[in-house]
C-alpha cells in the first residue's frame, strides 16, 4: 500500500486561472504586486515556511510540450505554492482558529476573489519527493535567467488505480528520468504527490472549487540555455513521452513553462 508521511514538510499547490476580465499580464502584476505583499504580511500569523509564485510564460513552447503529447487540458496562468513545517503542525493551527489567523485566511481569499477565478482553480496539499535534487536546493527560475521551471500536473488512467498509479510514475518513471538527466539538462526533478489530506475540503469549500484535484505533478527546472540538441537529448524526451502515456490521462492533465518569484524562504 502507498503511504505518504505525516510528519515531512508539506506543500499546497494552488493552480491558477485567472479571472476572464484580466490580461495574463495584468493577473501576473496584480498577483505578484498587490497579493504577493498581503501574503508576506500574514507569514508569521499563519506559520508559513516558504511562498513561492510561478507565473506561466506566454510562449508556443507551451502548446508545443503540450502538443507532442496529444490533446492535454489547457495550461494555467500560474502556480501559487506555499510551505508548513508538517501537515501536524498546519492541522493543529487551522484547528486552534485562533483570531490572527482567521483573519488572515479571510483577507487573502477576499483578495483573490479580486483576481482568480477560484471555481477552475483547483488546490491540494502535497509532499515532495526529489528525484534529481542539487544541493544546496538553491536552483530557481529567475525572470531573468535561461532556467525554465516545468510544472506538469497529472492524473492518471482509468485502467490504475491510484495506488498502481503512484507506484508505478516512483518506481518506474522515476528512474527513466534520472537516468536522462545529464543528457537533457535537467538540473532538477521532483514528483509531488497529493496528500490526499483531509484539510483539501475545507480550503477547496471556502473557495467554491468545482475542478478535480490531480494525482499530484511533476516539476524540473531546466537550462534552456544550455539544452542540446542531439540525438541523445532527443531520444531521452521520446523516452519520457513515451512512457508518460503508460500511467498518464492526457486528456486530463496539462503542462507549463514558467518563472518563478520567491515571496517568502525562512527554510
Amino acid at each position: 500500500m502507498f503511504y505518504l508521511q505525516r510528519d515531512l514538510v508539506i506543500r499546497l499547490v494552488f493552480a491558477l486561472k485567472r479571472q476572464p476580465h484580466l490580461s495574463l499580464s495584468e493577473f501576473q502584476d496584480y498577483w505578484l504586486n498587490q497579493h504577493a505583499p498581503l501574503v508576506a504580511s500574514f507569514a508569521t500569523d499563519l506559520n508559513i515556511l516558504r511562498y513561492v509564485q510561478t507565473h506561466t510564460i506566454d510562449s508556443p513552447m507551451n502548446e508545443a510540450a503540450q502538443k507532442v503529447r496529444g490533446k492535454m487540458e489547457p495550461h494555467y496562468d500560474g502556480v501559487a505554492e506555499l510551505w508548513w513545517s508538517s501537515e501536524a503542525e498546519l492541522n493543529e493551527q487551522m484547528d486552534s482558529a485562533s483570531s490572527k489567523a482567521a483573519k488572515a485566511g479571510a483577507a487573502l481569499l477576499e483578495d483573490e476573489s479580486k483576481f482568480i477565478d477560484l471555481p477552475n482553480s483547483p488546490l491540494w496539499f502535497a509532499y515532495e519527493y526529489p528525484q534529481v535534487n542539487p544541493a544546496p536546493e538553491d536552483i530557481t527560475a529567475k525572470a531573468k535567467s535561461n532556467i525554465l521551471r516545468v510544472f506538469f500536473p497529472l492524473r492518471h488512467q482509468s485502467k490504475l488505480t491510484e495506488e498502481e498509479a503512484r507506484h508505478y510514475w516512483l518506481t518506474h518513471h522515476g528512474p527513466i528520468v534520472r537516468s536522462h538527466a545529464e543528457a537533457t539538462r535537467t538540473l532538477c526533478y521532483r514528483q509531488v504527490h497529493r496528500a490526499a489530506s483531509p484539510l483539501d475540503k475545507e480550503i477547496q469549500k471556502a473557495r467554491g472549487t468545482r475542478v478535480e484535484s490531480y494525482l499530484g505533478h511533476a516539476e524540473a527546472w531546466i537550462d534552456m540555455g544550455k539544452a542540446p540538441n542531439t540525438d541523445e537529448a532527443r531520444g531521452a524526451n521520446a523516452a519520457f513521452i513515451n512512457d508518460e502515456h503508460n500511467f498518464i490521462d492526457m486528456e486530463r492533465s496539462t503542462f507549463l513553462f514558467g518563472k518563478e518569484h520567491t515571496i517568502i524562504d525562512k527554510r
